[in-house]
This record gives C-alpha cells, structure tokens and sequence, in this order.
C-alpha cells in the first residue's frame, strides 16, 4: 500500500477545495424544502460550481466495469444508501436526503464531503438516525493524530452505532484523497483498536460511515449505481473530509455554513 502524505502547502491547497466543497451544500441548504426533487439539487449544485470555478468529480466517472455516472452530486433518499442518481420525483415532508459533493479546483485538488437534510420537520426516528450518524463521524473523527490507527477510527465509529442499535455498512468506506479522488488508505468505518495502518502527518482522507436503522446488508440496483438497504430501511451518511497533523486531525472541509459539531467535540482543528 503506498500513500502519499501532503505537505503544509498541498493541504492548504486541499483546505481550498474542502472549502469549495463545503460552500456547494452551504448554497443548498435553504433551497431543500418539501417539493424540491433531486434533480434540481443537482442543477443548484452545478449552477455553484460554475460560480467557484470549480467542476464536479462526479460527471462522467467511470469505474472499470461500470457505466459513467451520469450526475454532478449524488442524491440518496431514504434507504437508498450511497451513489443516488438525481431524478424528477419531488421530495416530501418526512424523507431524508443524503447530498453527496466533491469538486475539483482549477489547479487539480479534490474536496470531497457530504451532509444529510431532513424534509420538512422529519420523523424521530429519521432525525435520531441523522443526529447519531453525525456524531459516530466525529467519534471517528476525534482518534486521528499520530501513531493512531485507522482500527482505532473504524472500532470507534462502530461502537457508538452499534451501542445505539444501529448497523455499520461495510462495503463502502472513507479514502485517501488528494489530486486523485479515491486513493489509497481504506478508511473503514469498523475495526479493532490497535489495527491496521498507523496514521502520519500529511496523510488526507474522509471520513464518511453509512448507518441504517435496520440490518447492514444492501444491494445494488439495476441502473448499476445506486445502493439501497435490503430491508429498505432508513440510511444516513455524513462526510468530512481531513488531515492528520502533528498533534491531531485538521477538518479541510469546512465553511460558514457547515455543522455545528457535537458537544464532545471542542475543535474542527487540534
């Protein structure tokens, strides 16, 4: 496994495009209201790009074996898990939407975030799916420094959602991030403490686990992107995008708009 550690002036570079990426949902947030589908997000979401100069990674990637994905961001409604592909069916009171942005800079860097909204006011159980997922990312979150393993981010992450009797997907997990989009490490959202690759300054990656009301299992969908939850409960994902610094973890992905993290949490920078 090889993996690319950042220098100070790649990372501020990367904090510009964390930036960007944040500022796309920032400009989304008011617009998402009952009768919106996803497929203006979408449109907002391009219409931001165009403003910042920055273009989308999403358009047109292509995996080996699967079809170009045909959207700027990615829109998972309800139990569809990750990878939504926008469409014309309006969103009502009570669904949850998972908007899933990362742009790419005028000089090559890649932001890469993602946060949920609730429609309307929102079942209980959709807010506290919502609420927990948001804070087993910062549970996660809050183990990055030196000599730290990515074991020590996954058995974190796992702990608070299983405690809370949630399930943890593991198909699907945070990357390495930089001037390639997915890159080397695998940041899993499950582990052990003590196991795995042992963190570094200058290492970027996300952070982005995937919870569902119901069990883990999940299937692909027909259209050879979308992922939904077998039991077709409730998902929710948050992502954030980070550097390990020489004492801690430094949040890249952050802009005026962005959440407000939890109580255990004193710092997006330590």
């Amino acid at each position: 496994m090889s993996i690319t550690l950042k220098t100070p002036e790649d990372i501020e570079r990367m904090r510009v495009a964390g930036r960007f990426a944040s500022d796309v949902l920032d400009y989304i947030t008011p617009h998402i209201k009952p009768g919106i589908t996803t497929q203006q997000i979408d449109d907002l979401c391009a219409k931001r790009m165009a403003e910042q100069g920055t273009k989308t990674a999403c358009l047109g990637y292509q995996p080996p074996g699967m079809t170009p994905y045909p959207a700027y961001v990615c829109t998972s409604v309800n139990h569809v898990v990750c990878h939504g592909i926008p469409n014309d069916k309006p969103l009502k009171k009570g669904d949850i939407v998972n908007v899933d942005v990362t742009i790419i800079t005028e000089d090559g860097w890649f932001g890469d975030n993602s946060r949920m909204f609730i429609i309307g006011e929102g079942t209980i159980a959709a807010k506290r799916l919502s609420r927990l997922t948001f804070e087993a990312m910062w549970k996660g979150i809050a183990q990055v420094k030196p000599g730290a393993t990515l074991g020590d981010i996954g058995h974190a992450i796992q702990t608070y959602a299983e405690s809370n009797n949630l399930s943890v997907v593991r198909e699907y997990c945070g990357h390495g991030i930089g001037k390639v989009f997915h890159d080397e490490p695998q940041v899993l959202h499950y582990g052990r403490p003590g196991e795995g690759v042992v963190l570094e300054e200058g290492m970027v990656f996300t952070i982005e686990p995937m919870l569902n009301l119901g069990k883990r299992d999940i299937k692909a969908m027909p259209d050879g992107w979308t992922v939904v939850t077998k039991d077709r409960s409730l998902t929710a994902q948050w992502e954030l995008m980070l550097a390990v610094t020489k004492t801690g973890y430094d949040v890249l992905t952050w802009s005026e708009g962005s959440p407000t993290p939890p109580d255990f949490i004193t710092s997006i920078r330590t």
